[in-house]
Order: C-alpha cells, then sequence, then structure tokens
C-alpha cells in the first residue's frame, strides 16, 4: 500500500463492502416517493423522521446496517440515532454511491 493510500484511506475495501459481507440490511431512509422512484434491490424503506420509532424493530434484525438517502445528510442523522440505539451502523451515503456496490 503506498503512502497516499494510508494518508487517504484507499486501497483497502469500503466500509460499505465491508458491511455488505457481513450481511447488512439495507435501509433507504429517503421519503415513500423518493423510495419508489427507485432504489437499491432489498432496502427496507424506513424515512428519517420515523426512524426513531423503528430502532427496536431494526435492532431485531439483528444484523448490521447501512442507511442511504438521496446525498448522505438524512443518512447521516438516522446513523446517529441507530447507533444511539446500540445497532451497528454506517452511513452509506447518496443512493447513486451505495447503489454502485449492489
Amino acid at each position: 500500500m503506498g503512502l497516499l493510500s494510508k494518508l487517504f484511506g484507499g486501497g483497502g475495501p469500503s466500509k460499505i463492502e465491508t458491511y455488505k459481507e457481513k450481511g447488512a440490511v439495507l435501509i433507504d431512509v429517503r421519503t415513500p416517493g423518493e423510495y419508489k422512484s427507485g432504489h437499491v434491490k432489498g432496502a427496507k424503506n424506513y424515512p428519517v423522521q420515523n426512524i426513531q420509532g423503528k430502532t427496536k424493530e431494526i435492532a431485531k434484525m439483528n444484523k448490521p446496517v447501512i442507511v442511504y438517502c438521496a446525498s448522505g445528510a438524512r443518512s447521516g442523522q438516522a446513523a446517529a440515532i441507530l447507533k444511539s440505539a446500540g445497532i451497528d451502523c454506517i452511513n452509506g451515503g447518496g443512493y447513486g454511491k451505495v447503489s454502485s456496490y449492489y
């Protein structure tokens, strides 16, 4: 691994790839309308405004979670909520980024 890769994290698998290999559940935190207009196959739709009330349901899945939205902002909020509930979770970022892994 080169110096730049060490400094900037390139070269190894992304967090998305690592979580995908662990069998992570994909959660789309966009609105139902956004979800219907296109989503990653197999993703569940829990809009960010409802995620707090879904933490027990998500925890019962007993799997790591990748959350995504349109740009990564709402999924960042959702990831923080899920992490505070003790759920192993990452912010996958925007739909386009996450969909490139699936």
